[in-house]
């Protein structure tokens, strides 16, 4: 009988063991997969920050007024920019008080990419993973 016991338990841990080991292949292979390193739009949305309005003026003596989002890889990094709102103001006077009409009318998106590449230098928790323009006037 005892030969029988043996066998018995010796099935039921190997039994035992593959059900553990499928499980963990189900768990862990048919994860779902991140997509390409986009956010979803909730977490663009949880994650961005909307920078103040800035009219100032450009190099051909004409008035702007631009604001931007910004959307930024986690929680912490948009609560950073939060209190670099004075820099980014600065950042972007500088930035547009050597732009020209024309720049500001076909020029957003290099901006944007200057702003964006500025914010990530002087940022120490997180990143900008987008700047998008939502206000534009040229006076």
């Amino acid at each position: 009988m005892s030969k029988i016991l043996k066998i018995a338990v010796t099935s039921i841990i190997t039994l035992l063991v593959g059900v553990v080991a499928t499980l963990i292949i189900v768990i862990y292979v048919n994860e779902p997969e991140e997509t390409s390193g986009e956010q979803s739009i909730d977490d663009m949305v949880s994650h961005s920050y909307e920078t103040p309005e800035v009219t100032t003026d450009i190099k051909d003596d004409r008035y702007v007024q631009v604001q931007f989002q910004v959307i930024t890889d986690d929680k912490k990094a948009m609560e950073e920019l939060q209190k670099r709102d004075f820099q980014i103001t600065n950042l972007l006077i500088k930035e547009l008080a050597v732009m020209e009409e024309e720049d500001f009318q076909t020029g957003l998106d290099d901006l944007e990419e200057t702003l964006k590449t500025n914010l990530n230098e002087m940022m120490t928790e997180g990143t900008v993973t987008e700047v998008y323009t939502i206000k534009k006037i040229l006076q």
